[in-house]
């Protein structure tokens, strides 16, 4: 696409973006939304979110979607890029009085062509289960409120199972329910099961088994969202403090943990092999965290207001086998990028390549999208130079959107001063490169990583390449929605970020002393992604981003719900 100019032309809503892959179109007549087709006016009213689920009927046509626009709940049959939309015939609409529903998750467990079990919470704190096939209303739970009185953020069905479920709540809790179990009619007794640092969790003490059966209490504030590990095994939790808690989940114990740039987390999503957690938040950035090495390894700065919603997109993160020559080209050389769910099983059969004794026989990509306030949808790719920082960068990818340090950055003068001239270099040298600057750095952090701190971040990086193969995981393809809803704070946090915000932290001392160390890096210490498009893609804020095989699903605050077809799917 051409360069957008200045003026009226950066206001302009897109309709179409193009990455290495081709052309991805926004296909007006998939649009979904309530019945009129009105924009909703979404003044102080809770996020629209939407929830995906396949009830693999014999047509071919089992998708189906449910989306919530102020006080109502909308269940349609979703005919994707195939066919338009037909907004007249909702198989369910249910509209709600007093509360609004904020979140809701299928069970792809036991969905059928006749019967799904929808979870659906609200912003007075209650969970209700509810059929929309069948039209059903089965159970309710919190119903008196005697658990919790605050809004439910994030609602989620535990991974392989079909009875239990795990709920989240502005109060900062999180409650395990089981469907079969009844809340009782009085406040639950809790005793102490665990406790830690920032946590602790208890058991409902009780005579005969109750709702909920553990009660979490996480961080400070709002508990934001929640994200099982494709494997089901850890529970990556962000909070309006700011920080990502990760636990294993059955034996509750905190496994990692990280702080953002400054402000809350408001969501967060695990990579297909679950090695890499992304956050969005208050801090306007993607944060990508190492799960094996609890570290920070990447940052990404191309919204201009919260991020409300991370992504990673399964079919276009990619195994290549590469031939040294491969990446010498421009990006037309990666059309042949996989890309879908029938070359997927291929990437397995050279997964082990990737564990051989050659050095680097096969190349990863990990793709992944944002969305944020500030109207705007980001595409990502997190490439090997990244990954690997301390690998000899002559095969490192040409289309990544960071600058390699091999080459002085621009306005750095090359070499910094006293720094015996080794804080540029290249791939023959030793000493390993410093990490990839991108060129929306300011100069002065890019001058401040001189060669000083390249040796110590080579060594540290070296630990990551033996974990850092891609395996796209045995789970099973119904997992692929399973980190749609995502959930964002409406606390009004003061603090609006600013462009320089790198520059402007500085000056002032993080409360919680976490600037600089592990938990929270400063932003000259680990590598700036560019993003791969930056398009403003709506009129109001983004609260949706999901990728499907065939299309990416986008949905902003006016209750329009988006198809954009990937390129050839159409």
């Amino acid at each position: 696409m051409a360069a957008e100019g200045g003026g009226k032309e950066m206001n302009e809503i897109k309709t179409q973006f193009t990455t290495r892959e081709g052309l991805y179109k926004l296909l007006s007549h998939s649009e979904y939304s309530r019945p009129n087709r009105v924009p909703f006016n979404s003044q102080g009213s809770n996020p629209v979110r939407v929830s995906f689920v396949n009830v693999n009927d014999q047509s071919g046509n089992g998708d189906r979607l449910c989306f919530n626009v102020g006080r109502e709940l909308y269940f349609y049959i979703y005919k994707g890029v195939r066919k338009a939309a037909d907004l007249s015939k909702p198989i369910d609409k249910r509209i709600y009085k007093g509360t609004q529903p904020t979140c809701h998750d299928f069970n792809h467990l036991t969905a059928t062509a006749e019967s799904v079990s929808l979870l659906v919470g609200f912003s007075a704190g209650q969970v209700q289960l509810i059929d929309p096939i069948k039209k059903e209303t089965s159970k309710l739970f919190n119903e008196e409120r005697l658990i919790d009185k605050s809004r439910v953020t994030c609602v989620k069905w535990v991974p392989g199972s079909e009875s239990l479920f795990l709920v989240a709540h502005s109060s900062g809790n999180m409650y395990l329910y089981n469907v079969e179990h009844t809340c009782g009619t009085t406040a639950p007794h809790y005793q102490l099961l665990k406790q830690g640092e920032s946590f602790t969790v208890h058991t409902c003490k009780s005579k005969s088994t109750r709702n909920p059966l553990l009660k979490w209490t996480v961080g400070e504030g709002a508990l934001n969202e929640f994200a099982f590990s494709p494997d089901g095994k850890f529970l990556a939790c962000v909070s309006q403090d700011g920080f990502l808690r990760v636990f294993n989940f059955d034996s509750v114990e905190l496994h990692g943990t990280m702080k953002s740039y400054f402000g809350g987390l408001l969501c967060v999503c695990w990579s297909p092999d679950g090695k890499y957690i992304v956050t969005g938040g208050e801090d306007d950035l993607v944060t990508v965290w190492s799960f094996v090495d609890c570290r920070v390894i990447a940052r990404g700065h191309g919204h201009k207001s919260w991020v409300s919603v991370v992504a990673f997109d399964p079919y276009t993160t990619s195994v290549e086998e590469s031939d040294p020559m491969e990446f010498s080209g421009s990006d037309e050389d990666f059309q042949d990028l996989h890309f879908g769910r029938d070359r997927a099983n291929s990437t397995q059969s050279r997964l082990s390549k990737r564990n051989s004794t050659d050095s680097r026989p096969v190349s990863v990509t990990y793709r992944f999208g944002s969305v944020g306030q500030d109207t705007q949808l980001c595409l990502w790719d997190l490439t090997e130079d990244i990954l690997f920082p301390h690998q000899p960068l002559s095969r490192a990818r040409t289309h990544t959107n960071v600058m390699n340090a091999t080459s002085p950055p621009s306005g750095s003068g090359g070499t910094n001063p006293g720094s015996n001239g080794n804080s540029i270099t290249t791939p023959g040298n030793s000493v390993p490169p410093p990490l990839p600057r991108s060129n929306s750095l300011p100069h002065s952090a890019v001058s401040n990583a001189g060669s000083k701190s390249s040796v110590m971040d080579g060594a540290i990086a070296s630990g990551v390449s033996k974990f850092a193969t891609l395996s796209l995981h045995d789970r099973k393809e119904r997992h692929h929605e399973k980190d749609h809803k995502r959930n964002h704070s409406m606390g009004h946090i003061s603090s609006k970020s600013s462009d320089k915000l790198n520059l402007v932290t500085k000056t002032k001392t993080d409360p919680a002393k976490t600037l600089g160390t592990p938990l929270c890096p400063r932003m000259e210490d680990v590598p700036l992604l560019e993003p791969l498009i930056c398009k403003k893609i709506a009129h109001e804020r983004l609260t949706v981003l999901i990728f499907l095989e065939d299309c990416i699903v986008t949905a902003c605050q006016e209750g329009f719900i988006c198809t954009w077809a990937r390129p050839g799917k159409v």
